[in-house]
């Protein structure tokens, strides 16, 4: 009969942090080097939204050395540290070209996907977009709760909902092009009355 054994109290082992301290340090990323973060870039990471790089450096884990990017939210002061081998597999990326701004709003621009669902589903399905980081998801988001631009229509958590996905498009798209976040967020405003 197998029986497993579990870990002393409190969690993990010193041996287990230093197993898991080692395989994050040998682990390379072949999109890192392609296209590498710097100190001072502004980046988007997907269930944060907009930071920017502060540091990146060498830390010791567990007797074990890992290449660390520690990350600043200004918007919520938060600051994360993430092993620059995972970076990318955490969901931070760089902040995205005008390319794909002009397609998130020609998808804002589009007609409203309506769905007959329970709202509980829908609201699920919404917070994905938006926790995706990917611009046109949350344009998607933005597209099927226009209606709440400018009235009260709608429940709270709809309301909460729309204006999560607005503020994540407007602080990327701001950064993008140097831009006053509150001349986005008008710009944008505009852009979804009119459609």
């Amino acid at each position: 009969m197998n029986t497993f054994k579990s870990p002393q109290k409190g969690g993990m082992t010193d041996e287990m942090a230093r197993v898991a301290a080692n395989n994050t340090a040998r682990q390379t990323d072949p999109e890192q080097d392609a296209d590498p973060f710097h100190e001072g870039d502004s980046i988007v990471y997907a269930a944060h939204g907009v930071g920017r790089v502060e540091k990146i450096g060498m830390v010791d884990v567990a007797d074990t050395v890992i290449e660390m990017i520690q990350i600043s939210f200004p918007g919520n002061q938060m600051m994360l540290r993430i092993p620059l081998a995972k970076a990318r597999k955490a969901g931070l990326r760089k902040i995205v070209t005008r390319d794909i701004v002009d397609k998130a709003m020609t998808v804002i621009k589009g007609k409203p996907h309506v769905s007959k669902g329970m709202w509980a589903r829908r609201a699920v399905a919404y917070q994905e977009k938006i926790n995706s980081g990917d611009l046109i998801q949350i344009a998607e988001v933005l597209r099927d709760l226009r209606r709440n631009v400018d009235s009260l229509d709608g429940s709270f958590s709809e309301r909460k909902l729309f204006e999560a996905a607005q503020e994540r498009f407007v602080a990327e798209v701001a950064v993008l092009e140097n831009a006053d976040p509150a001349q986005v967020l008008e710009n944008l405003t505009k852009t979804m009355k009119a459609a």
